[in-house]
């Protein structure tokens, strides 16, 4: 004799929710500034911690080195190039990592 066992259903109501898109909300505007933050963060400590790296491998000139006034001024140039470097293409290689970012947030 066989067993009837009971079929899981969605009902219709809830199906059509799920086809539905979703309204824009005040939810959508912070996940927008949370996405800015993140890439604003990830590709500047990624894009400095490249060009300190790049530095570092070439070493210091024996003649015309400026001494501790030019490595004061080549960080300054390493922050402004990274922030500039950020904003061209952060977003290009953070959007897997965001995707992470928000399932652990969920």
């Amino acid at each position: 004799m066989p067993i009837n066992m009971p079929t899981l259903s969605t009902p219709p109501s809830l199906a059509l929710q799920a086809q539905q898109p979703k309204p824009p909300s005040a939810a959508d505007g912070d996940s927008k500034e949370v996405r800015k933050a993140f890439d604003q963060f990830v590709g500047e400590t990624f894009f400095s911690q490249m060009l300190s790296s790049m530095r570092k491998s070439v070493g210091k000139p024996a003649y015309f080195h400026g001494g501790r006034a030019e490595e004061i001024f080549q960080g300054q140039l390493d922050q402004t190039l990274s922030q500039e470097m950020t904003k061209s293409s952060a977003s290009q290689f953070t959007g897997p990592m965001f995707e992470l970012f928000k399932l652990n947030r969920s």
